[in-house]
């Protein structure tokens, strides 16, 4: 039911005021939206506010170490054409960027909620969610982020008493094993593109038998599930058989992957696939993500890859060569300080695309190009590679922080 039936408390009233308060003084001081801040100020008021705010929502929580940005803004417009929706769109995905999010819903039907995967069962403790989403799990941030398995486990152990629907991808053996402690799940077939870390099997460390699309273990007999969903060419095929044409305007096969996904949840709370993937089609961008800027009169595609994962994915939808292509890889806290992962991305899809590097661990990259049997130029500014790069559109690839100074820098 739409709007809030369940009145907050004067204490809870006055740490929503004062988060509000502390969010607007952070953007005034032009220290990004404030969402972080404000939600940090309203929780050290009222410890329990994220469960108070929640109360009155049928939330969706969305988890991964990629796509759940995008994912939470289709399932946000699907589940629009059913009611109103609140939801942390920019992508602040931890306690404090959640309390802020739903801090402005009070009229709100539907919470839609990306979440930090290291955050995943807490905040489903806090705001009882009616569905989870989870995506997929791989390598991210190894200086501070758990072992892919260790993730996997938390989550199975954390959502082992849910009363949530689980929508998991049955491809990602990892996200199987976290969902299959769930009572209710409804198995989707996503894809993986990304399979170096799933190669042994979460249930008893066995070598997993990938066999084309299927995969099991040989040893315990843990093996992917049948998918009621599932992502097939452009159309997503619901559980009656039918297929649904899918047309976005965001590329990519992860994107199709992410809108299927989507389409289970919407179909979840009342909405039919057909309405759901056409409310999708008017999502342009993510938070900046493929958004297209003019910058010194030349057009570029702004990416986001922040892991191995992620860069593959990219690769696989960039124009193809001689297409000139920027690549910027910063190391600061929110990146992850560790760069190893460089190395496990497979840079030779690149080979044919004119190169240029920047970012403040420039050189870190071009040392992993220079490996790869590339030809590249370092540059010290997005303003000297543009200058430099060939005709034109320009594809341009940052991990994080370096993707949120490209923005800054460009105009978006």
């Amino acid at each position: 039911m739409a709007g809030n039936t369940d009145p907050l408390s004067p204490r809870a009233k006055l740490a929503v005021t004062a988060g509000k308060a502390a969010a607007a003084v952070s953007r005034a001081a032009g220290r990004g939206s404030g969402s972080v801040i404000g939600g940090r100020v309203a929780l050290k008021l009222d410890p329990d506010l994220l469960a108070r705010l929640a109360r009155h929502l049928d939330v969706i929580l969305v988890s991964a170490t990629n796509g759940k940005t995008t994912t939470t803004r289709l399932i946000a417009e699907a589940l629009r054409a059913s009611g109103p929706v609140v939801s942390n769109a920019l992508g602040a995905n931890m306690p404090a960027g959640i309390t802020s999010a739903l801090a402005g819903g009070s009229d709100a039907k539907y919470g839609v909620i990306e979440v930090d995967e290291k955050y995943l069962a807490g905040v489903a403790r806090d705001v009882t969610p009616k569905a989870i989403a989870l995506l997929n799990l791989s390598r991210d941030q190894l200086d501070r982020a758990a072992e892919t398995r260790m993730l996997a486990e938390r989550w199975r152990e954390g959502l082992a008493d849910s009363k949530a629907l689980i929508v998991a991808n049955a491809d990602d053996p990892l996200i199987v094993w976290a969902a299959s402690s769930s009572a209710n799940v409804v198995w989707v077939a996503a894809g993986q593109e990304w399979k170096d870390d799933a190669w042994s099997c979460p249930s008893c460390g066995g070598v997993m038998q990938r066999p084309g699309d299927d995969w099991f273990c040989g040893e315990c007999g843990f093996r992917r599930p049948m998918p009621s969903w599932a992502l097939s060419g452009d159309h997503v095929l619901d559980p009656h058989g039918s297929a649904w044409p899918i047309k976005l305007q965001l590329p990519g096969r992860a994107n199709k992957a992410n809108a299927t996904t989507s389409a289970a949840v919407a179909a979840a709370f009342g909405v039919p696939p057909q309405v759901a993937l056409e409310r999708m089609f008017s999502v342009q961008a993510v938070a900046g993500r493929y958004d297209v800027v003019t910058f010194m009169e030349r057009e570029l595609r702004l990416l986001l890859a922040k892991n191995p994962a992620g860069w593959l994915e990219t690769f696989s939808l960039i124009d193809p060569p001689p297409t000139p292509v920027i690549m910027s890889v910063n190391a600061r806290g929110a990146d992850g300080t560790d760069t190893s992962w460089l190395w496990d991305v497979d840079y030779t899809r690149l080979a044919g695309h004119p190169l240029f590097v920047i970012g403040d661990r420039k050189l870190d990259l071009a040392v992993r190009l220079e490996v790869a049997g590339l030809d590249f130029q370092v540059c010290e500014s997005v303003d000297e590679a543009v200058r430099m790069a060939p005709p034109g559109r320009i594809e341009v690839i940052a991990n994080y922080t370096a993707f949120q100074d490209l923005r800054r820098r460009v105009g978006n």
